[in-house]
């Protein structure tokens, strides 16, 4: 290898990507790096270049192939011709369970050199490796990842009365261990992904990219509220449905009783953010969930196509799964938090009722039927909109329409007979109210202007307890930008009188703490 500076120049990386992927579609092979090929004497890599030529390898296998390559890497000392120890970098490619494409091309090894595939060769390989395959991606070993890394108090919630009491029996037999080329005992894509803490470290697209925006727009200036969400899967899961209630406006209507109405329902979220956990391509690299919230829509974006022969049209009457250890799990993941409208106790129940909730719920709500959509072959999209929270005509149609469901018989057009719709947003209300009497409608309206302001003060008196601390507020809420917290949360809400200083004498203590007036303890007494 040459390494002049902080970049390798040989040997061509384009070149290393087609044999790499010629090892996958092959049996496997084991590449090294430091020797020179003619002469096949150890030269090694020098030490301060180590790094570098690790991720450039690193990138090649990731981002120069594919689908993308699982191959270990790792620096291993061999002694040159006159006895010196110097270090060379091995590269460990398994036969795939994929056919994989290089930058020139598909190509197959043949011994010691690679050869380009033809067409019918390569329809050979695809339908070989679709039949045959008798491992998912997510029972493949992550080779930078030990076996001390799965967690006991994680993994053990998974045990039944029938499970081995060894540990190691037991999580190779939930196929969340499994052993490398070497024989090493490692984790497995679904072992990382529901027992270690921090799947992110060897899976960095497993997360979830959650975005709140002001408005109908997808714009970095109207963030309201941003977090990528990390984690065990059942984790992500449940805390990105506390991160869409938390930012959902939910409107009240009198009708003659209340009747809260929800910008989503949130059974059907639950569905939908479970799904794309579940059925996600986590062979694609670098892709994310993306669960964007607007004014008028809640958008999720799964990364990879829909699996097998499934199409849009037989999304809501089919069942299918392309990770099917990972169903399983969740299965098996008991539900302890809330999460309104969800009554279950496990996060799965693998009967396939998930998209025929998210169809029916949101639409029995809004009245429109959800969308999904396919953004090329590599992501699924699925686009539910909002209740018209801030169309008072409609919430008024819709107010009807609901009295009329629960009385078939009763006629909407009756004297005296009045609609109230309400919105409340930290302690601001928006009330209208509708009078009908025979062919004539009357209109009184009290309005207050719902700002982003009380919205976000909202936010914070959701999670207030006793006496907090700025930095207890902070992590409560998922907000690492302190200044930013002040700005957009703290100061309108001491401003409006929701929240008190337990020093007001002393404003800049670093024992400052705040708690809730009697102002605020109001406001959170009608939610």
């Amino acid at each position: 290898m040459r390494i002049p500076g902080k970049r390798v120049t040989e040997p061509d990386a384009k070149d290393v990507a087609d044999e790499i992927a010629a090892a996958a579609n092959a049996a496997g092979a084991m590449f090294l790096f430091g020797i020179n090929d003619k002469t096949h004497e150890v030269e090694g890599v020098p030490e301060n270049k180590l790094e570098i030529a690790e991720a450039w390898l690193r990138d090649i296998c990731n981002d120069s192939v594919k689908p993308a390559v699982p191959a270990t890497i790792r620096k291993i000392a061999v002694q040159d011709s006159s006895g010196t120890e110097r270090c060379v970098i091995r590269v460990d490619v398994p036969r795939s369970l994929f056919v994989h494409e290089g930058p020139h091309g598909y190509f197959y090894r043949i011994g010691s050199s690679k050869r380009k595939m033809l067409p019918d060769m390569l329809a050979r390989l695809f339908q070989q490796r679709s039949q045959t395959r008798l491992v998912s991606f997510d029972e493949q070993i992550v080779s930078q990842a030990d076996a001390g890394e799965l967690l006991l108090p994680l993994y053990s919630r998974f045990r039944t009365e029938l499970s081995s009491a060894d540990d190691g029996d037991f999580l190779r037999k939930l196929h969340f261990l499994a052993p490398d080329v070497d024989g090493i005992m490692r984790p497995t894509v679904a072992g990382v992904l529901f027992a270690t803490a921090h799947p992110e470290v060897y899976l960095p697209s497993a997360i979830i990219q959650a975005v709140c925006y002001r408005g109908i727009e997808r714009n970095a200036d109207y963030q309201l509220d941003a977090r990528d969400i990390t984690g065990p899967l059942d984790v992500q899961i449940k805390e990105a449905c506390h991160f869409v209630e938390r930012n959902m406006r939910v409107a009240a209507i009198k009708n003659p009783a209340r009747m809260d109405m929800p910008q989503y329902a949130m059974n059907a979220v639950f569905e939908a953010i479970v799904n794309a956990v579940a059925h996600r391509d986590y062979s694609i690299s670098g892709a994310k969930i993306r669960l964007h919230m607007f004014a008028d829509r809640l958008e999720i974006f799964s990364p990879g196509g829909l699996p097998n022969s499934l199409t849009l049209e037989e999304i809501g009457e089919r069942q299918f799964s392309r990770n099917e250890l990972i169903c399983t799990c969740l299965a098996r993941c008991p539900l302890k938090e809330h999460i309104s409208g969800v009554r279950r106790e496990r996060i799965m129940d693998k009967r396939g009722e998930g998209v025929p909730i998210i169809l029916a719920a949101s639409s029995r709500l809004s009245g429109i039927r959800p969308e999904y959509r396919l953004l090329g072959d590599s992501e699924l999209l699925l686009t539910i909109l909002s209740v018209p929270i801030d169309n008072r005509r409609k919430l008024r149609e819709m107010a009807l329409a609901a009295s009329a469901r629960r009385s078939p018989g009763a006629t909407t057009q009756v004297a005296g007979e009045t609609t109230q719709v309400t919105t409340q947003v930290a302690g601001e209300t928006t009330q209208v109210t509708t009078q009908v009497a025979g062919e004539t409608t009357q209109v009184a309206c009290k309005t207050t202007q719902v700002t982003r302001k009380t919205t976000l003060v909202a936010k914070m008196l959701r999670v207030m307890k006793g006496e907090m601390s700025v930095e207890v507020l902070q992590k409560s809420m998922g907000i690492s930008d302190r200044r930013d917290f002040s700005r957009r949360y703290l100061a309108p809400a001491l401003r409006l009188g929701y929240i008190e200083m337990t020093q007001p004498d002393s404003p800049r203590s670093p024992t400052q703490k705040y708690r809730i007036t009697k102002k605020g303890a109001l406001w959170q007494g009608n939610q």
